[in-house]
């Protein structure tokens, strides 16, 4: 079974599409979306409880560690599937590209996909250009630092192995920056992965949690652990 984390913070006007979004779109696979609400000041949790009852493929937990890094890890936590996917409430990820998320990490026995928004056939579109050219710069940073090729480490959009997951934990990322430790565990421990072009598109609906100069100290924290933490591998072995 697939499991799909999705956190959510003051995504009303969003809920409603969530549903209908993997409804249609898995209708063919098992799964299960766990959502997650982290610490919503609107009703989006009230309006979740309204439709959650529609359908046994939709459980919701409320998160009680402050940020989304403890959603994500409660997400990892109560996840019964034996692959994790992460995916924003926003629509930007392409429900096709999680189907092809699903079958190849299944068919290939992979500990990771890692989807990438710059590769030759990807596709991009409404991605705000100063946010595009701060993110090429950064995953440069990061590939360069750690000796790897691949470009997108900030994506949240990625399937993991249940069981690799538990392996890497924990995970002490409190934000955004979660999703730039994960992949670097994978890669670093060197698990089994593969990285394929994926589409997205910018936000439609509702305002994006995502504030750059706010976490910029974040991320540097998890590029200096994660740096650490390679290094001490590499010396044990």
């Amino acid at each position: 079974m697939l499991s799909i984390i999705v956190p959510v913070r003051d995504e009303t006007e969003n809920i409603g599409r969530i549903f209908n979004y993997f409804s249609k779109g898995l209708e063919n696979l098992s799964f299960e979306v766990l959502i997650i609400n982290d610490f919503s000041q609107d009703n989006t949790l009230d309006k979740i409880k309204s439709l959650i009852n529609s359908s046994s493929n939709f459980k919701v937990f409320d998160n009680k560690t402050k940020g989304l890094g403890g959603a994500i890890n409660l997400g990892i936590k109560k996840a019964e599937g034996d692959y994790i996917a992460i995916m924003m409430a926003d629509e930007s990820d392409d429900i096709q590209d999680l189907i092809n998320y699903n079958n190849i990490i299944d068919s290939e026995n992979l500990d990771a996909v890692l989807g990438s928004r710059f590769l030759k056939d990807s596709k991009v579109k409404n991605y705000p250009f100063g946010k595009l050219v701060l993110n090429r710069i950064f995953n440069f940073f990061v590939s360069l630092i750690f000796w790897n090729r691949y470009n997108d480490y900030t994506n949240a959009f990625k399937i993991y192995k249940k069981k690799t997951l538990i392996e890497i934990m924990p995970l002490i990322s409190e934000s955004f920056n979660i999703f730039l430790e994960m992949p670097l565990k994978i890669i670093s421990r060197k698990y089994k992965y593969k990285v394929i072009p994926i589409n997205w598109t910018g936000r439609k609906i509702g305002e994006s949690k995502f504030k750059i100069k706010e976490l910029g100290s974040k991320y540097l924290f998890t590029l200096i652990y994660c740096f650490i933490e390679r290094n001490l591998l590499n010396k044990k072995k």
